[in-house]
């Protein structure tokens, strides 16, 4: 376990130590059982995802298999495939005619194809065993809650809410003081 994992765990750990007895004594055992569940399922989901992406870098980088592409991220191609809103503007040097146009469009579509090889590579961290069964946890204490008629959705949402904003916060944290080790 790497100390930011450890941080986190612990982290983590002391909220719930702190959030059982509040549950215990503001309120009752429905909402422990809802908060317990909630957030243990959201924590392993939270791990279960760091360690994949993690495991999916590491595998990368061993291979050699690094992409620097930084004029757009996925999510910029997702978002805006035809690039309408980039800052570059593109002068035409001449009116092409319609049709030729269409043949480059497609020409170009073709060429960004990809294999179904490389959307398995890419889906290795989506598809990870670690992330299904967290998130098979999930779902099953959902289903546990809903069938013995303990589901409290209000403090199982809000329960599953506090491991990620406890994770992001320290991840933030862990980024700011790397930030200020490399200044001094």
């Amino acid at each position: 376990m790497t100390s930011i994992n450890r941080k986190i765990f612990l982290s983590l750990v002391a909220v719930d130590a702190v959030w059982v007895p509040i549950a215990l004594i503001f309120f009752d055992i429905k909402i422990l059982w809802n908060t317990q569940i909630g957030f243990i399922s959201a924590a392993l989901v939270m791990f279960a995802s760091m360690n994949s992406y993690r495991r999916m870098v590491n595998t990368r980088v061993e291979h050699g298999i690094i992409t620097m592409d930084d004029s757009k991220d996925v999510i910029d191609k997702l978002e805006d495939p035809h690039d309408l809103y980039s800052e570059t503007v593109e002068i035409p040097e001449e009116e092409k005619d319609f049709s030729e146009t269409v043949k480059e469009e497609k020409q170009r579509i073709k060429e960004n194809r990809r294999t179904l090889f490389q959307v398995l590579k890419d889906t290795k961290a989506a598809l990870s065993l670690y992330r299904l069964g967290a998130y098979a946890v999930l779902i099953l204490g959902f289903l546990y809650l809903n069938r013995h008629g303990l589901l409290d959705i209000p403090s199982y949402i809000v329960a599953l809410g506090i491991p990620p904003i406890v994770v992001v916060t320290l991840l933030i944290r862990s980024k700011e003081n790397h930030i200020e080790d490399k200044i001094e």
